[in-house]
């Protein structure tokens, strides 16, 4: 009996002492568990929808913000790995009937390719060229599926495509849950070593390669593991609209995830996967009202210069920074309750 209760203790253990000691903690946990169980409780097929839409979108925010966030390397044209991984799948499907569950992995590798390619290939750029560089390729790559219409179909893309399982119910918790996998892995890499030496390049490059770290292969390896997981999200999203067109690679596309990392908070992860859940269902729920059908990009864009405005780090680190307090110690961080840090016992001020 002892046995059985031993992993329910170690879990209540790690909540305990890991997770409801910080509100961010606990915040995230109660989001995570109200996105398992809403399906049981709620199964409205809309609703459902929107929120896959939503995770879908959160992983491909969150894979620009390990690349740009993390590194400095700012892509104008991140739809470009998005597209691919949308596209490949769907050719795959529709030109040799492969299964959704075997295209999505070969369009990730696809996307993962193209990551190493844009990576070599934007070695020697920085700032402005490089977000211009960037923002050209997914143009080029459209002009060339135009070029090919009975290949990729044209204007009109391929549609027609397999879900990824048959139920709404299903699809919804394949998105969510491979959106926890893939946000929870970029995290854990954004707080790794890698992470620490894609912060030093982002900080100071040439200081970083001075120390003798080989900075050109972590900033490709920076785009392949971004270019991962946008094609994770690229093919998802073919396989869930059953459609993959031009818009999976336009321009739009490509800012609107600039503006849901900036909006959220760069170098964090889950700062872009708080905005596109606090602002995609926000534009499609206008959207339903005929009154805000015509202004709710204005609204949408006056709610996001007012973030830049007032909160230059983002939404997510603005409010967590009230909430919590980092110890000038061990730099762990405490609610903002505490008087002492909870490891060290420094004062906090």
């Amino acid at each position: 009996m002892n046995g059985l209760l031993v992993l329910p203790r170690r879990i209540w253990a790690n909540l305990r002492n890991e997770v409801f000691v910080l509100p961010s903690r606990s915040l995230v946990f109660a989001a995570v568990l109200v996105l398992l169980v809403l399906p049981l409780a709620y199964d409205d097929p809309y609703v459902l929808r929107i929120i896959a839409m939503t995770a879908i979108f959160a992983i491909f925010a969150a894979s620009w913000d390990l690349l740009a966030g993390y590194t400095g390397q700012v892509n104008f044209g991140h739809a470009l790995f998005f597209g691919v991984g949308a596209y490949i799948s769907a050719l795959l499907s529709r030109h040799l009937g492969i299964s959704p569950w075997l295209s999505i992995p070969v369009a990730v590798a696809a996307s993962i390719a193209a990551g190493a390619l844009v990576g070599v290939m934007c070695l020697r750029l920085r700032g402005s060229y490089l977000s211009l560089v960037t923002l050209a390729l997914p143009l080029i790559v459209t002009g060339l599926l135009f070029a090919v219409p009975n290949f990729s179909g044209g204007e009109l893309g391929i549609s027609g495509l397999k879900r990824v399982v048959t139920s709404a119910v299903g699809n919804y918790y394949v998105a969510v849950l491979v959106m926890l996998a893939s946000c929870f892995a970029m995290w854990k890499i954004g707080d790794s070593n890698t992470g620490l030496i894609f912060h030093a390049i982002r900080e100071d490059e040439v200081a970083c390669r001075a120390s003798g770290i080989n900075t050109p292969r972590y900033k490709v390896l920076a785009f392949v593991l971004s270019a991962l997981f946008a094609g994770i999200a690229g093919a998802l999203f073919a396989h869930f609209l059953r459609v993959a067109g031009p818009s999976s690679l336009e321009v739009a596309l490509s800012f609107q995830v600039v503006i849901w990392g900036v909006f959220g908070g760069a170098a964090t992860i889950y700062g872009p996967v708080a905005a596109v859940f606090l602002l995609y269902p926000l534009t499609e729920i206008l959207a339903s009202f005929d009154l805000f059908k015509e202004v709710r990009l204005l609204i949408f864009a006056v709610i996001v210069l007012l973030v830049l405005l007032f909160m230059p780090r983002g939404l997510v680190p603005w409010v967590r920074d009230k909430v919590e307090r980092v110890c000038p110690r061990c730099k762990h961080r405490n609610v903002f309750t505490r008087h002492q840090c909870r490891l060290c016992s420094a004062e906090l001020h």
